[in-house]
């Protein structure tokens, strides 16, 4: 049952652009910025961030299902299991967690000399841990590769397509492994692996895909010795580790609701999506270029962001990759924010797409120094902005829409995912 807000869409639709969000490497990007921004350049710039290793991305599957009819807090909890399952196991075979795992995904790097045998059964028994103890189901994809780190996040064209992989190709319960991985397994390992269908590898950086059927099992994992990276504040973490997203009861219901009085609040949140520069002839047919080219268009988007940000009232919550997203506490200021942020970017050469919505979130500080935020309005802005707008639209949900100056706005109604969505967009 619901115990906080009512789901509006599809409450499990928690994929952003970015969903284990670094943080932005503004040294790296002034680096760029002072240099002659030649390919010659990218590569020795980023030459200094290679590193090799093992990815291993994870994404929900079942999620929209079991989450319509749920709230907030209680999705929290759903997806809570997994992530807090795979961080044990992947620490124990001498992994380390990438960025910060917000939403429904988790990420692990293992270094280059980790035996692909004792990554697979560890990945093994955490798939039937999660199927044993957790409500809902992860599909897991793995690449042995090379990757720049930057700032505690992965780039580059092999670790957008092993997140792609892990996000658009697998089902739950299913380990994905790409060929590289493959080949790093002893003779007479003991695996079972079948070749996808319709994944050859010919038409990416991946190679041939794989599914692991079966195999030797790691032993129990050993507790961690801290929590995988939170996208939460502490405090509302340890409450939400109370929650037991088994228990669909009235007792734990009535927890949820007072988890929700005590940590959710009301706010308006601006979530923005930068296209891309409109100069020809940049070089960003070149992958390295187009790295930096890109990180430092998010870092311009984000001084832009900051100048305009109201003094009062108002908080950057992050910028990641093309996406931005702003708290206000208030729907009226918001909405001249977003059409001055629309004006300042198309003038710095930026298309861009923004949604704004209200309601209850929770938001606030995270253990590393950072804040994220979560919930409904997030998600509608995010629909809005990222699935639903064409490229220099802002678009105002009802709730925004009843505090602001229409004009120049029209209504507009959109089917997504069997729910029906109105807003205004202009």
């Amino acid at each position: 049952m619901s115990t906080d807000l009512p789901a509006r869409h599809d409450p499990g639709a928690f994929d952003l652009a970015r969903d284990v969000a670094p943080g932005l490497p503004l040294t790296l990007v002034e680096q760029w910025r002072a240099s002659g921004r030649t390919a010659a350049d990218a590569r020795r710039l980023l030459g200094a961030h290679v590193t090799t290793g093992y990815s291993v991305v994870s994404d929900s599957a079942g999620l929209t299902r079991m989450s319509r009819s749920l709230g907030l807090l209680e999705v929290l909890a759903l997806i809570d299991g997994p992530k807090r399952v795979l961080h044990a196991y992947g620490t124990g075979a001498g992994g380390r967690a990438v960025g910060v795992w917000a939403a429904d995904n988790a990420q692990m790097f293992h270094p280059a000399t980790t035996d692909a045998g004792t990554l697979l059964s560890a990945l093994l028994r955490a798939q039937d841990e999660i199927g044993r103890t957790c409500r809902i189901r992860v599909g897991v994809g793995v690449h042995h590769g090379d990757y720049y780190d930057l700032d505690g996040g992965l780039y580059g064209a092999e670790a957008d397509a092993i997140e792609h992989l892990a996000e658009n190709g697998t089902e739950g319960g299913e380990i994905a492994v790409t060929e590289a991985v493959a080949e790093r397994l002893p003779a007479g390992h003991g695996f079972v692996l079948r070749r996808k269908d319709g994944q050859d590898g010919k038409d990416g950086p991946l190679g041939a895909v794989y599914r692991v059927l079966d195999g030797p099992r790691a032993g129990d994992a050993a507790p961690p010795d801290r929590w995988y990276p939170i996208p939460y504040p502490a405090a509302f973490y340890e409450d939400l580790l109370r929650l037991d997203p088994q228990d669909a009861g009235a007792q734990d219901a009535g927890y949820a609701a007072t988890l929700a009085e005590k940590h959710l609040r009301e706010r308006t949140v601006v979530l923005i999506e930068r296209g891309e520069h409109g100069e020809a002839g940049t070089g960003n047919d070149v992958p390295e270029v187009a790295l930096l080219s890109g990180l430092d268009l998010s870092a311009r988007m984000r001084e832009i962001g900051l100048r305009l940000l109201p003094a009062e009232g108002a908080v950057e919550v992050k910028v990641a990759g093309p996406l931005a997203i702003y708290l206000f506490d208030d729907p009226g200021p918001a909405v001249p924010f977003a059409l001055e942020l629309r004006a300042a970017l198309a003038e710095a050469g930026m298309t861009c797409r923004i949604g704004l919505d209200s309601g209850p979130v929770l938001s606030g500080r995270t253990p590393d120094g950072g804040r994220d935020v979560a919930g409904a309005p997030v998600n509608q802005a995010s629909k809005m902005a990222q699935d639903l707008a064409a490229p220099g639209l802002v678009c105002l949900s009802e709730a925004v829409a009843a505090h602001a100056g229409l004009g120049g706005f029209s209504l507009v109604r959109h089917a997504v995912s069997g729910v029906d969505l109105t807003f205004y967009q202009g």
